[in-house]
């Protein structure tokens, strides 16, 4: 179980191999490249969890289907992101390409090796349990208190961030997924996202940049985007982010 031997060794004094890797990408740099086409899963919910997956490239879902038969996305994935790190012995969600992507993949075993012997990977892969587990924790709370236009601006606020955290100079967010997929995720059907974004058009909050493809998305009003979002906190996050965009700009 590699979380648990993790946590018994997360204290313990190692000597560090001289070719111990300093970040957590770095176990992944002489793994193959992998290719994935649009809609290919990489694996499916119930499938041995034999390898971790770097996403190097594109977009990807994850996803389980529910007694019904009425799938269920729990996240998206893109570049940097890892996957498949678990207690489990199987895979406990299915994880399928949105576009086409590039992944490299390491066997369980190496990864668990690697971590558990390096001092400097197991505070990585803590933390990052950690934020998957605050990320759950806020599905939770998107989906059982927030109203559909509140889920919509909380996700699309979620995006904006990001792309301002990655150095875009405009607030534009480039969404690679389906209203479908969308829709799955926030716990709504996709005639209700389209409503929704519709009024938000409306009210000059946004800006669907190609009506065809409907995948770009310009913020026209963060901060109010913010205040939809039902989160007063968010709403002074997002002017300070603002403000620091601006300067950036200037500079």
């Amino acid at each position: 179980m590699f979380l648990t031997d993790y946590a018994k060794t997360f204290n313990a004094a190692a000597a560090r191999p001289l070719d111990e890797p300093d970040c957590l990408h770095s176990l992944f740099a002489k793994q193959p490249v992998e290719y994935l086409a649009a809609g290919q899963p990489l694996f499916f919910e119930g499938d041995e969890a034999r390898h971790i997956f770097e996403v190097i490239e594109g977009t990807l879902r994850v996803f389980r289907i529910i007694s019904e038969g009425r799938r269920v996305i729990t996240g998206f994935l893109h570049a940097g992101d890892v996957i498949g790190v678990s207690l489990r012995d199987n895979y406990i969600y299915t994880a399928e390409a949105i576009t086409t992507a590039k992944v490299r993949r390491l066997s369980r075993r190496q990864f668990e090796a690697a971590v558990i012997n390096s001092e400097s990977l197991r505070p990585k892969v803590f933390a990052r349990v950690c934020d998957e587990m605050a990320a759950a924790q806020d599905q939770m709370v998107l989906l059982s208190s927030k109203s559909a236009e509140e889920r919509i601006c909380t996700f699309l606020l979620k995006y904006l961030r990001r792309a301002m955290a990655e150095g875009n100079a405009q607030p534009i967010v480039e969404l690679s997924m389906s209203r479908q997929d969308m829709a799955d995720y926030l716990g709504l059907t996709i005639e209700t996202v389209s409503r929704t974004i519709t009024r938000l058009i409306g009210k000059g909050v946004l800006n669907v940049l190609d009506p065809a493809a409907r995948h770009s998305i310009r913020i026209e009003r963060p901060g109010m985007l913010a205040q939809l979002a039902g989160d007063d906190d968010d709403c002074g996050d997002m002017r300070r982010d603002l403000i620091a965009l601006g300067e950036r700009r200037r500079h």
